[in-house]
């Protein structure tokens, strides 16, 4: 299926869907006429399209695509009541950039960017360069032990107490500076009326981020063989103003083990919104360097 239409900017928009084993993903096209580089991949997980509106503006002289992961918006999942891999979403990225013809440029973000770095490790040709902002990976963090704690604490709280107490016990992970101490998951948990979230459970256990993603996302253990074996020029991104946290450590670590240093984007994790779910980052400093970093192929 396929829906046109053009965007403020001139481009050509078009919607699409494309069934892959298990799930139907959803997927948008902004075309941009007379382009001469690649098509430019933006991506979250479990964060859809919708969350890259602003910053896909800043490239309306680039061919844009961006999609819904499975199991999130307008993508379904056979099975919502299954778990989501770094794997199932690398390989429906790859099968994404075959429908639209790649090589592709990838910024990926968060979730996204342990999903590209899946991608890449897979299918090393679909991706020229990749920009991996924030990468939340707990498994190769020192702490690793403490931290994988604390992102089970999320899952665990949400499957006993749901969306809400699940959602508090997330924001106060992901937002914890510094190492996580070995007793972490022993702290008490917030309160869920804290940050305006319910505190009735509604009895829904399929929440993409807190239970499909939230184990099988910061639990991912990169072949870092692989990425260095591959042609994709990796650039890791961390937020100039998220320093510390889970996401942004992250990054760090995965720059260490390829031999690189993080480069640092303007804002926090959310640097690029401009809005989008309500958050609201540096969106023009971001996409300025974001094509900065695009277009420096030295």
């Amino acid at each position: 299926m396929s829906v046109t239409g053009r965007t403020a900017a001139g481009q050509t928009a078009a919607s699409r869907t494309l069934a892959v084993p298990g799930a139907v993903l959803t997927y948008d096209i902004r075309q941009a006429e007379g382009s001469s580089e690649p098509p430019l991949l933006l991506i979250g997980s479990p964060m859809a399209a919708g969350g890259f509106a602003t910053l896909a503006g800043h490239f309306a002289d680039r061919t844009v695509v961006t999609y819904d992961p499975r199991g999130v918006e307008r993508s379904t999942k056979d099975d919502p009541a299954t778990e989501s891999t770094p794997e199932q979403h690398a390989d429906d990225l790859h099968r994404v950039i075959e429908a639209v013809g790649g090589p592709v440029d990838l910024f990926a973000s968060s979730g996204g960017a342990v999903n590209a770095t899946a991608l890449v490790e897979r299918h090393p040709d679909d991706v020229r360069t990749l920009v991996a902002h924030e990468p939340p990976l707990a498994a190769i963090l020192p702490d690793r032990d403490g931290a994988l704690a604390a992102c089970r604490l999320v899952a665990d709280e949400y499957r006993q107490k749901g969306f809400g107490a699940g959602m508090a016990r997330f924001i106060a992970v992901v937002s914890h500076a510094g190492f996580f101490p070995p007793d972490y998951a022993t702290q008490p948990a917030p309160d869920p009326a804290m940050f305006g979230l319910p505190t009735e459970d509604d009895g829904s256990r399929t929440d993409p981020l807190l239970f499909q993603n939230i184990i099988t996302c910061t639990h991912y253990e990169p072949d870092f063989e692989a990425l260095l074996a591959a042609s994709t020029r990796i650039i890791l991104a961390a937020g100039a103003e998220s320093e510390g946290v889970l996401a942004n450590r992250g990054a760090h670590a995965v720059a260490e083990r390829l031999g690189t240093d993080a480069v640092a984007f303007p804002g926090g994790h959310d640097g690029f919104l401009g809005g989008e779910y309500g958050g609201m980052g540096k969106p023009d400093a971001f996409a300025a360097k974001l094509r900065d970093v695009l277009d420096d192929v030295s």
